[in-house]
């Protein structure tokens, strides 16, 4: 079994992440699994370089085949905001409780048709021969009037793919694996791999 070391420490996202991969003949290390620590300034542009520029960090002390995401929220009406800040809105520490009520606040008021969104998630591989392959998918959908459930993490509890159906943190695990920008960006990505 070959060894895959996804760029993240975010033990949320790694269960995701093995869920999706699980069937593919790799052992999927975290970084900290990995051995190793590598503080990496995301200071790309769009979320395609911030994917890739952490897959090349982790690479380069690791010399084994890396995956990194880069994934975020954009809404429409704010501009696309939080965007390629979505993890760092209202600053790092701050609980995504706050960051989904502070969103929701900026949106009141606001009809439903005019709340449209996406999850959007890039996925780069560095492969060993330092070949690199990205990948990009969204999740279109609608923030809502008010955060429901509690399966999900992040902006899940206001995002709706349907104004009338569940948040995404009503979603099952497998809903929301097979739904998920997330999801649909790491199958493009094992197509790459095989």
């Amino acid at each position: 079994m070959k060894k895959l070391i996804f760029a993240t420490s975010n033990e949320e996202k790694m269960k995701e992440i093995r869920e999706i991969l699980a069937d593919g003949d790799y052992e999927i290390l975290s970084m900290a699994q990995a051995g190793f620590r590598v503080d990496v300034e995301e200071n790309g542009a769009t979320f395609e370089e911030n994917a890739r520029i952490k897959a090349q960090a982790v690479h380069d002390v690791s010399h084994t085949l890396v995956l990194a995401d880069d994934s975020g929220l954009e809404i429409d009406y704010l501009n696309k905001e939080p965007g390629i800040l979505s993890a760092r809105y209202m600053g790092e520490n701050t609980s995504y409780q706050v960051k989904n009520a502070k969103l929701l606040e900026r949106l009141q008021g606001i009809p439903m048709e005019r709340r449209t969104a996406r999850f959007v998630c890039a996925v780069a591989a560095v492969f060993e021969d330092g070949r690199c392959v990205t990948v990009r998918e969204t999740m279109e959908g609608y923030i809502g009037y008010e955060a429901r459930g509690d399966n999900g993490f992040g902006y899940d509890p206001i995002f709706y793919m349907d104004p009338e159906g569940p948040s995404n943190s009503q979603l099952s695990m497998e809903e929301k694996n097979r739904l998920s920008h997330r999801g649909k960006a790491l199958k493009a990505m094992k197509k790459e791999l095989l």
